[in-house]
């Protein structure tokens, strides 16, 4: 063990002890950046930032996933001599601030082992000690200002101070930042007294060296607070894109069923005189189709859903039209189960009957087509109607509103690629087509 102090003692030749101390302090919170960073990419990790009321489990892997790589620099210290592994009160503080005083107290114990045995017999409660320290002040602070914690609230500290005593409240930011300086006058008080062979320091000669030494201790602890906060942050944004995306396709679902039921009432209103039987048996389909809509609110189902909701108002216009109208279907079976926009399809058969059918002598033919092509869902709707002009074509997205919303929850939900596609001919017909991401439409938020 002597041999080892005797190694970390050494310097590179060349070298003064200020610059031995420098390097020695940035290769320190490059250490600790680079274990925060793995760290946030593990799932698990992550998740246990979110929350500030985390169970024994979460603490635990947390203070296991903190306490394992900073214990095992502590031992790259004693061994090879890498003073700036050693991350122990800045570990240790860091895991009862973010985790609690038992999980501080955790790692604590997996730093401070190895140097107890060593013979440095500070180590383990002065670890022990830090990890508390930072769990005390968890309970005491609110949780916003620790996820806040900086070093460049030294910046304004005489503003700081005078509105601390001038609203008699404490300041929680500098009282989080003077304690891992406190700490640190500790751990330097006690091994100059003791020697660094009962509890390992970094000598610093000097007023500037040792203001530098303060300046590392507060950087390495801010450092992993700003990158976990970061992934906050972000992970927070997602959620609230979410919900906006949520809240557009519910009030684009909202739009479409209104402006469905209006069309629907006014095509059996012009029946009743007429043709009374007629109207009171698609009211009754009518009935049927709202009730369905009514059960179910998800905005996602799959295809073989929506073609089923579809076949019922298709009766309904095969009642209004007679036998002119015809529906033809080529579905893969291999489609009906990707999940789709619900309401995607009605909107599409009600423009070719409306557009391409109603003024066609003689009736005509929609077809539905769906398969899957280059990891695609392919949709088709086509009638063989009048078709649509060059301007008409142009129009057709933003002239009414079904087709447009369909065009803007196909955007929403998947991206500004995928909208849908119209081809016409006059005198031929109309092709309406919109294709889904099949990972998308299998992806659990989809759903």
């Amino acid at each position: 063990m002597t041999q080892a102090i005797d190694q970390v003692s050494q310097q590179p030749i060349g070298l003064t002890d200020h610059q031995v101390l420098m390097i020695t302090l940035v290769v320190k919170l490059a250490v600790i950046a680079l274990i925060a960073i793995v760290l946030v990419r593990y799932h698990r990790f992550r998740a246990i930032l979110l929350t500030e009321r985390r169970a024994w489990p979460d603490r635990l892997v947390f203070a296991l996933a903190l306490g394992i790589p900073t214990g095992a620099g502590v031992v790259a210290r004693l061994l090879l001599g890498y003073k700036a592994a050693d991350l122990t009160l800045e570990a240790t503080f860091l895991a009862g601030l973010i985790a609690g005083p038992y999980a501080g107290a955790l790692v604590g114990t997996m730093c401070g082992l190895p140097p107890l045995f060593a013979g440095e017999y500070g180590a383990l409660p002065f670890a022990v000690g830090c990890g508390f320290a930072g769990g005390g002040l968890r309970e005491l602070c609110p949780k916003p200002d620790i996820w806040h914690f900086s070093p460049f609230v030294f910046l304004s500290l005489h503003r700081r101070v005078w509105r601390s005593l001038r609203t008699l409240q404490v300041d929680w930011q500098l009282v989080l930042v003077m304690a891992p300086i406190l700490m640190e006058g500790i751990q330097l008080a006690i091994g100059r007294r003791f020697g660094a062979n009962r509890l390992f320091y970094l000598h610093a000669s000097g007023t500037w060296m040792t203001l530098l030494l303060f300046v590392a201790t507060v950087l390495a602890i801010a450092i992993p607070i700003k990158i976990w906060n970061s992934a906050r942050i972000e992970h927070q944004l997602a959620e609230q894109e979410k919900l906006l995306m949520a809240a557009r396709i519910e009030a684009l679902s909202s739009q479409i069923n209104p402006h469905f039921l209006f069309n629907t009432l006014n095509s059996i209103s012009s029946l009743i005189r007429t043709k009374p039987e007629t109207a009171r048996m698609l009211i009754g389909k009518l009935s049927n189709l709202l009730r369905q809509r009514l059960r179910s609110r998800d905005h996602f189902v799959t295809l073989g859903e929506e073609l089923a909701s579809i076949d019922q108002y298709l009766d309904i216009e095969v009642i209004r039209f007679g036998p002119q109208l015809r529906v033809e279907k080529a579905i893969a079976p291999d489609t009906l189960e990707i999940r789709v926009p619900s309401m995607i399809l009605q909107p599409l058969i009600e423009n070719s009957i409306k557009h391409g059918l109603t003024a066609k002598l003689g009736g005509g033919t929609i077809t539905i087509r769906a398969f899957r092509h280059h990891g695609h869902l392919v949709i088709e709707v086509a009638d063989d109607g009048f078709g649509m002009t060059g301007a008409q074509l142009q129009n057709a997205l933003t002239a009414g509103i079904g087709l447009s919303n369909v065009n803007e929850r196909l955007s929403v939900t998947y991206g500004a690629n995928y909208q849908i596609r119209l081809t016409s001919s006059t005198d031929a017909g109309t092709c309406a087509r919109i294709e889904i991401p099949l990972q998308a439409a299998s992806a659990p938020d989809a759903a």
